[in-house]
């Protein structure tokens, strides 16, 4: 997942000017943005179900290969239709990547141990974050078709290694086991498991908005250029990846998923109140590194705990959380736009709204599960 996501964070600093040198408008920009996320939406739970059915690895190495042929389709994009096409084939099969990741870390874990794995992959998702604009960002200077081949060469060089090194997570009894047991979309929403769902919907949108927005606030507010913003967003993503990375494991261990959840929640709630003090790079940083902390130990505490009650095979779970998080990035930005043109304070008061949102969910989810309990 770190390979995968370096390569998927290279072309994020570029697709933007790559986009306009073919004559895009910033409207077809969002529209580019929006499709990938739309694919994620809707594949997802079926690549998480079809890896219960046939196995982990043979739907990653799907996922990875879609990402390389996207890759190498944009590299050699010579109009606005190409590009379209390149982020809907790479949207539809790396889709894959996430829940089948996920539901692999389910399977060879322990219960114990479940919050731990899904920290790790988290961490290797932040760190790809970290690394990959960066590297995005020097190689453009050369040309802006260079990012995407290197992208693309780097799929191969992880599909090479998956197929070589990684070894198949399900066995054929497992397999058959988690296929009889794959739950719809409707009936994974109404038990209640679907709190998690929304609460995994509401994070996403809340962090969309802000991803979206922060860049303006920090120029007004505090003057920061871009090159200061990657800085801060590096910041944030490193702090939250050794949270994730190491921190996880111990706190779910000693406080258990549920706790580590409404801590993560409440944090993020307080980071996304110091936004609104943001007046210098220290305050931005600072500020958003402790949104990070909190947003960052939500998403894998909750994939635990999804693995460990429902019923349904692992992946057509992980699929499901994958679809709420993609829908709340699809909507999120929008919302946080339209906040911003309202007053530039409001995408981070309705964050700090949603979060609260969020944690009254996890009540539910956890009254219902004590009356289960009786």
């Amino acid at each position: 997942m770190f390979l995968v996501m370096v390569g998927f964070g290279i072309i994020i600093p570029v697709l933007p000017f790559y986009a306009e040198e073919l004559g895009g408008s910033p409207t077809e920009l969002g529209l580019l943005m929006a499709v990938y996320s739309l694919m994620q939406l809707i594949f997802s739970p079926v690549w998480g179900r079809i890896s219960d059915k046939i196995g982990r690895k043979p739907v990653m190495l799907v996922g990875i290969a879609g990402l390389a042929i996207s890759f190498f389709l944009m590299a050699g994009a010579n109009s606005m239709w190409t590009l379209f096409a390149a982020r809907i084939i790479g949207g539809l099969l790396s889709s894959a990547n996430m829940p089948t990741t996920m539901a692999y870390v389910a399977d060879i874990t322990t219960p114990e141990n479940r919050s731990k794995g899904m920290g790790i992959i988290g961490a290797a998702v932040g760190l790809g974050f970290v690394f990959g604009p960066a590297i995005g960002g020097i190689f453009s200077k050369t040309s802006l078709s260079l990012p995407f081949t290197i992208a693309g060469s780097l799929s191969i060089l992880t599909f090479i290694l998956v197929a070589l090194l990684l070894k198949e997570s399900s066995s054929k009894d497992s397999r058959a086991s988690q296929t009889q047991k794959n739950a719809s979309f409707y009936s994974a929403l109404k038990g209640s498991s679907g709190n998690l769902y929304f609460l995994q919907f509401f994070i996403s949108l809340s962090l969309a908005g802000l991803e979206a927005t922060f860049a303006y606030f920090a120029a007004t507010k505090a003057g920061l250029d871009t090159v200061s913003l990657g800085y801060i967003f590096m910041i944030m993503g490193l702090a939250g990846a050794v949270v994730q990375g190491g921190m996880i494991g111990p706190l779910t261990k000693k406080y258990g998923e549920g706790k580590v959840i409404q801590g993560g929640i409440l944090v993020s709630a307080i980071g996304f109140a110091l936004i609104l003090l943001v007046d210098n790079f220290i305050t931005a940083a600072i500020f958003l590194s402790i949104f990070g902390i909190g947003n960052g130990v939500i998403r894998p505490s909750v994939s635990s705990i999804l693995t460990k009650t429902v019923t349904s095979g692992h992946g057509s779970v992980t699929g499901f959380l994958s679809s709420f998080d993609s829908l709340g990035r699809i909507l999120g930005p929008p919302l946080g736009g339209l906040l911003y043109s309202i007053s530039i304070g409001l995408p981070y008061i309705s964050g700090a709204i949603l979060s609260i949102i969020a944690l009254i969910l996890y009540q539910f989810y956890r009254s219902k599960q004590e009356k289960l309990s009786l």
